[in-house]
């Protein structure tokens, strides 16, 4: 019975854990079509970083109800109450263990310097993408998230270029 309740405390917490992502290949629903900001900008370092797992309750809380269920159906009337107190108490300590150990990040903290000199730091967790020292790349904003990704290989031409002439009889 406790393998079992284990096992689903574990489940549990992995599943609630899996439900969060600050991958860059990965844009929320809410940020899909969203005018963003885009800043070129030229990679200065790239350090590797742990970020910390969240602590958000889940965990606690599904490891104290299973740890309660696990340990009040241990012995008889008396002992199952404090079997399930105990069981609660631990259950929500591993839960919320499980929780952080589960949603901690291996990231990267990107160092850039914009074209008009400024320099910033995005962490943000690793993607398909790698950067090195002397990279272009593009720093995307929308809302409050940034991003880093790659510059395209065809750079614009500066802002400069003429619009295309509109389509004669497009418009009404």
């Amino acid at each position: 019975m406790f393998r079992t309740t284990s096992a689903l405390a574990i489940a549990a917490a992995l599943a609630l854990a899996g439900c969060a992502t600050s991958s860059p290949d990965v844009i929320s629903r809410h940020d899909a079509q969203r005018m963003s900001t885009v800043v070129d900008a030229t990679v200065l370092t790239v350090r590797h970083v742990t970020v910390d797992g969240s602590q958000s309750g889940a965990g606690a809380v599904a490891g104290g109800v299973v740890g309660g269920i696990a340990g009040g159906s241990i012995g008889g009337r008396r002992d199952s109450t404090v079997g399930g107190v105990l069981g609660a108490v631990a259950g929500a300590v591993v839960g919320n263990a499980i929780e952080r150990a589960s949603t901690k990040e291996d990231s990267l903290e990107i160092m850039v310097q914009l074209r008009n000199g400024e320099r910033r730091a995005i962490v943000q967790a690793k993607s398909s993408e790698s950067f090195n020292p002397g990279d272009p790349v593009i720093i995307v904003t929308t809302g409050s998230k940034v991003r880093v990704t790659r510059a395209p290989s065809v750079a614009p031409s500066g802002g400069n270029a003429p619009l295309p002439a509109p389509v004669p009889g497009t418009r009404s």
